[in-house]
């Protein structure tokens, strides 16, 4: 799909702000994706559509993760987590996207999981340090970022989980089973 047409499609699910944060994405997921050697055109599109079903209703995300069998903990948690493989679901239903690795990138870009592909891996990273975010630690893990992917990722999830822990919120099982998988078996991409 045409970038252009990709963002119309995008736009009108959005918030004026999402939009923009979702520029931002999109701009720093093609850098990444220039710098560790990804499909620049699959980070892209998968960055245009992180976020397609952001504002959906509630009932109708559950209702999507219900039908496609999804991981019933995710009921356990903030309604934030959903999204994100509700608008995998989504993206493919309503804007026709079938590349598995994309939908696959918009999946997980909010818990990251054990195992994670390159593309994931950017995506999950630029929505974390696109330039429209400031809040403690995103600096450092920009700097990272310039030079190790892994390095970075890592940075990303174990500060989420110490802010989620630091408010006394429950982290996804699958965002520490993320952080130990980067931790075991992580290297120096």
């Amino acid at each position: 799909m045409e970038r252009n047409k990709a963002l119309e499609i995008v736009k009108a699910q959005l918030t004026d702000k999402r939009y923009v944060h979702t520029l931002g994405v999109t701009e720093t997921a093609v850098n990444l994706a220039k710098q560790y050697g990804a499909d620049i055109q699959k980070a892209e599109l998968a960055a245009i559509f992180h976020d397609y079903a952001k504002f959906r209703p509630k009932e109708e995300m559950k209702k999507i993760l219900l039908e496609e069998k999804e991981d019933d903990r995710l009921f356990d948690f903030h309604h934030e987590l959903w999204h994100a493989p509700a608008g995998a679901v989504l993206v493919r239903r309503e804007a026709g996207i079938k590349d598995k690795e994309v939908l696959s990138a918009i999946r997980w870009h909010t818990t990251g999981r054990p195992g994670m592909t390159l593309l994931e891996k950017i995506v999950y990273l630029a929505d974390y340090i696109e330039p429209g975010r400031l809040f403690p630690g995103v600096e450092e893990v920009r700097k990272i970022a310039e030079q190790n992917l892994n390095q970075a990722v890592l940075a990303a999830v174990k500060n989420s989980i110490l802010f989620l822990m630091g408010k006394q919120q429950p982290v996804f099982p699958v965002t520490m089973d993320t952080y130990n998988d980067f931790i075991q078996n992580g290297d120096d991409g």
